[in-house]
């Protein structure tokens, strides 16, 4: 009877390891925690993201379909690994936050809650690891995904989501024109570092009337500069009692928002360095 044998290798491994531990955090969810808020939705969807992309890469590159798939499978890949360590890892910090901390549940809802925070901590570490192991070494030909200034692009439309959500319940960015602006740069900044992420992940940047590596500089420049101005007026106009007229319950988020803002401007600045020196091949 014939054997089935199975290519191994530490990647392989990984992957399956974080495939393993996001489906039993959104399993056990599923499955008796007693959970009603809004946030478990995100967290499910979280860990259920993550699993599914992770399926996807391991059955393509079992069946040996990565030539017939219509993305880069140099970027695809790893763009999924990143993506899902921030949603795992948004789920470890919101999930034990809200269903975890002074909670008054006991018995087995608890317990399942505790088991759900401990996998998505552990698919955290298992999706970051695969990012490590697949990210472009030094003098390394590899998809643009692959390099540093493709994994902070991740990194910038992430947080950017974060920050939509942030101020669209309440809407706190419509007392003031400053504020608009401030939602203009989260907007248009998002949109520019989704397309990269998309033109990279389907081998769609040859298509580009003009030069990408010209088009990445550019575009990193104006994003710092529009950035630092979002990081400066942001804080001013919505804790400056001058400007401010937000309620005192709402400053927490207000506060996570500006903290946001000027993690992305940073994101950025790295960003912009990185493409500034970086000796790119083909994407």
């Amino acid at each position: 009877m014939p054997l089935i044998v199975l290519p191994t290798s530490q990647l392989l491994w990984v992957r399956v390891a974080a495939q393993l531990f996001s489906c039993v955090a959104f399993s056990v969810v599923a499955h008796g925690a007693s959970l009603s808020h809004g946030l478990a939705d995100w967290c499910v969807f979280c860990w259920a993201f993550s699993f599914s992309v992770t399926l996807l890469v391991l059955l393509v590159e079992h069946f040996g379909l990565q030539a017939r798939a219509p993305v880069s499978w140099k970027n695809f890949p790893i763009t999924m690994a990143c993506y899902a360590t921030l949603l795992c890892f948004s789920a470890s910090v919101i999930f034990p936050v809200y269903f975890l901390k002074g909670q008054q549940n006991h018995g087995e809802a608890r317990d399942r809650r505790i088991a759900s925070t401990v996998f998505s901590c552990l698919a955290t570490v298992a999706y970051l690891w695969e990012v490590t192991l697949t990210r472009a070494r030094p003098g390394e030909v590899s998809g643009y995904m692959a390099t540093a200034p493709g994994l902070l692009k991740v990194c910038q439309t992430f947080v950017a989501c974060i920050i939509f959500l942030l101020v669209s319940d309440p809407v706190s960015y419509d007392h003031h024109a400053a504020l608009k602006w401030c939602m203009a740069v989260y907007c248009v900044c998002f949109i520019l570092s989704a397309a990269v992420v998309v033109l990279c992940v389907g081998e769609c940047t040859g298509f580009l009337p003009f030069p990408f590596a010209r088009f990445l500089s550019a575009y990193g420049l104006l994003a710092v500069v529009m950035y630092l101005t979002a990081t400066i007026i942001w804080p001013v106009f919505q804790f400056d009692k001058s400007y401010s007229h937000t309620q005192t319950r709402q400053q927490p988020t207000l506060l996570t928002v500006a903290v946001l803002t000027a993690l992305n401007f940073l994101l950025y600045l790295a960003d912009l360095a990185y493409s500034a020196r970086l000796v790119f091949v083909s994407v």
